[in-house]
């Protein structure tokens, strides 16, 4: 399987982003302790109204805590395709990740 990348214009493909809470932590036992490797997050797009967003960001973004709907911006955003079959048809999941987001 091989991960392709692009960069979004954000402005077009998602206009305003707002926070929504925390999705989920992603942790992994790393020298026997458990390690958070990723955090995601739910956002809310004035431009993409029929899905909640979820945005990756990596364990050194650190926790986040904005207040609900409060405006977001994310740093260095990344839309990666995965793609994968099912019997003889073809699907892509979008996964958006982050370096970062700070207040907008």
């Amino acid at each position: 399987m091989e991960l392709k990348h692009v960069i979004p214009n954000m402005e077009k493909t998602f206009g305003n982003l707002e926070f929504a809470g925390e999705n989920k932590v992603e942790q992994r036992r790393i020298n026997g302790r458990m390690t958070v490797v990723s955090r995601s997050f739910n956002l809310y797009s004035d431009v993409q109204r029929a899905d909640d967003i979820i945005v990756v960001l990596p364990a050194s973004a650190g926790e986040k805590n904005f207040e609900s709907e409060e405006k977001v911006k994310l740093i260095n955003p990344k839309i990666t395709a995965e793609g994968y079959k099912i019997g003889t048809r073809g699907f892509t999941n979008y996964i958006l990740s982050a370096d970062d987001m700070v207040k907008a």
